[in-house]
């Protein structure tokens, strides 16, 4: 495998770590009256190729699923980022 290729794998599975410890400390600080992590973080994290994190961050945790714009942006931000990763590896590593 290429250095590059590494390097970007690296990069996407902490940014989905992050993601997903984001849904997790926002639901935990909703259950316990403390301050919440502003919306704008969460999908900020999740655009940054961390939407597998956050997707499933959110449905394990039953955390945000009543808005509509993350049931809908974070799902639709998933398959993009896949298509995406996917090309990336099509075009530039085979």
């Amino acid at each position: 495998m290429k250095p590059a290729l590494t390097g970007i794998l690296i990069a996407v599975a902490v940014l989905n770590g992050i993601s997903f410890f984001l849904m997790v400390y926002d639901k935990h600080c909703a259950k316990t009256g403390r301050r919440r992590v502003p919306e704008k973080t969460l999908f900020l994290f999740s655009g940054l190729f961390g939407a597998l994190g956050g997707t499933a961050g959110m449905w394990l945790f039953r955390h945000k699923t009543k808005h509509w714009y993350f049931r809908v942006f974070y799902p639709l931000m998933l398959l993009i980022q896949a298509a995406v990763l996917a090309y990336g590896v099509y075009r530039f590593v085979m």
